[in-house]
């Protein structure tokens, strides 16, 4: 058995899990929130405990101390010593086209995941910092690093590149990189365990605050709906998705709003929030229920655009198998997913309304029995995924 202890390190955030491979059994979990603001909090929870409290933690170096130091805690820990975790699995949200798979942190790996920095620059930097400061607190264990990026790196050049001068491309690495790929590995890898197919052709729909869409044949992803950065495809919690790039240069020339100013309204005003004014979906299926004409337009926007990317995909494939809805919308919102699904019979699709409201905590079909298709729930777990990966380098300890 082997302790792995997976960090998600993000801007004000750090998640983290001690997971027992292969048990897959969690030890420890809880994250440390408003790192660097007033008001952080540390939460911890075993199967023993669960703690929620107060943390002065002014930087990532602090909220890892006071995590690791619980683990360790005569009373409330798991773990004795920092010996007891061989290998730590990092998140790093982009490998740019370098890392097509999980991989052992040198020097040479942080240069590169510091080169991206402007391509995902709310995440490569704390994802660094998490690894920098988890390299002093645990220097025995190895840290290895796997990229929401590299599930995607299998899609074909069709695919991933735009069509602007193939010099601006090649020089400065512009194409398409998707995200979220931890979550669509693992989610269609148990799909294609349960639908027991040698060939599948899987529709993956990643539906939280940020949602994507990919579009998995024999288990490689093949086409997925965000590109270069995590703000098209889908409408999103606060992010606009797929847009005319005319409205930015008007919204530039002709209304005077500055790139900056732009790229805010596009990444943190628009979507389900600018649409209706509420930032959770619950809030907006309420409303709409209640007669609010503008939610439920939000709504049917929202499925509308899966249901083009469901028909694109299925098309890139010639065909589909299974439909596989997950993250916290995906998994839990019944109305969405009726959305969706609804007038879909030309591709095969059809729902079950008394299974698709059902509330489970696992694999699950809400499809009718004379379904072509199977659409499937399938709650995500990219720690796990994570823990999987980093057992699977075979580290010893």
């Amino acid at each position: 058995m082997k302790n792995i202890l997976i960090i998600n390190s993000g801007s004000s955030s750090l998640k983290f899990q001690l997971i027992q491979m292969p048990s897959e059994e969690v030890l420890a979990s809880g994250m440390v929130e408003r790192i660097g603001l007033e008001g952080s909090k540390l939460h911890y929870k075993t199967k023993n405990e669960s703690i929620s409290e107060e943390l002065l933690a002014k930087d990532h170096a602090i909220a890892l101390k006071a995590i690791t130091d619980l683990l360790m805690d005569s009373e409330k820990g798991v773990i004795k010593n920092a010996e007891e975790i061989p290998a730590i699995g990092h998140r790093v949200v982009h490998g740019g086209d370098s890392f097509s798979k999980t991989i052992v942190i040198d020097e040479k790996v942080k240069a590169k995941i510091k080169e991206y920095f402007s391509l995902a620059p709310l995440h490569n930097p704390p994802n660094l910092k998490g690894i920098e400061v988890a390299e002093k607190l645990f220097p025995n264990a190895t840290q290895v690093a796997v990229f929401d990026t590299a599930f995607h790196r299998s899609i074909p050049k069709q695919a991933s590149q735009y069509a602007i001068p193939t010099e601006l491309s090649e020089k400065h690495h512009i194409q398409l990189y998707g995200f979220h790929g931890t979550s669509h590995k693992y989610v269609t890898e148990k799909a294609i365990e349960y639908l027991q197919k040698e060939n599948s052709k899987i529709i993956s729909i990643h539906l939280g605050n940020g949602c994507s869409i990919t579009a998995v044949q024999d288990g490689k992803s093949i086409d997925h709906s965000l590109g270069f950065g995590p703000v098209n495809g889908l409408i999103m919690g606060t992010r606009s998705g797929d847009i005319d790039q005319s409205v930015i240069f008007y919204l530039v020339e002709q209304l005077g709003y500055s790139a900056q100013e732009v790229s805010d309204i596009l990444h943190n005003k628009s979507g389900m929030y600018g649409l209706t004014g509420y930032s959770d979906l619950r809030d907006i299926e309420e409303q709409a229920a209640n007669g609010n004409k503008q939610c439920q337009l939000a709504l049917d926007m929202n499925a509308y655009r899966i249901k083009k990317y469901i028909g694109a995909y299925t098309a890139a494939m010639n065909g589909v198998d299974a439909l596989v809805f997950t993250a916290g919308i995906g998994e839990n919102s019944d109305v969405i997913r009726k959305l969706v699904c609804a007038d879909m019979e030309f591709f095969g699709i059809k729902l079950n309304e008394d299974k698709n409201k059902q509330r489970l905590k696992e694999l699950r079909t809400i499809n009718a029995e004379d379904s072509k298709v199977q659409v499937l729930v399938i709650p995500t777990n990219e720690e796990l995924e994570i823990a999987q990966q980093t057992y699977n380098l075979g580290i010893n300890g």
